[in-house]
């Protein structure tokens, strides 16, 4: 393995994410951790809470990327697909 860049780095907004995870959409639960930012393969509508807690739905294109803080993802109204959830964890 190479080294890696992002050992002695500090999580930072304006960085990066450091993962990314499949969201599962539900109108109840969270997402286990607050997104940095959503990626969408297959577009359509996305019914999101955001870290303000206001609910929005915006319609994206195929692979699209949304920079927008998110603690969940509905699954009422959403019709896009592949979605998931970039994190600093």
């Amino acid at each position: 393995m190479t080294n890696n860049p992002f050992s002695n780095r500090a999580s930072s907004l304006s960085g990066p994410a450091r993962d990314i995870v499949p969201v599962v959409t539900s109108d109840s639960s969270d997402l286990a951790e607050v997104a940095i930012g959503l990626y969408v393969e297959a577009g359509g509508a996305v019914v999101l809470t955001t870290v303000q807690g206001e609910t929005r739905t915006v319609q994206v294109s195929d692979f699209s990327i949304l920079p927008v803080g998110t603690t969940r993802v509905h699954a009422t109204g959403t019709t896009a697909s592949g979605i998931h959830a970039m994190v600093l964890a």
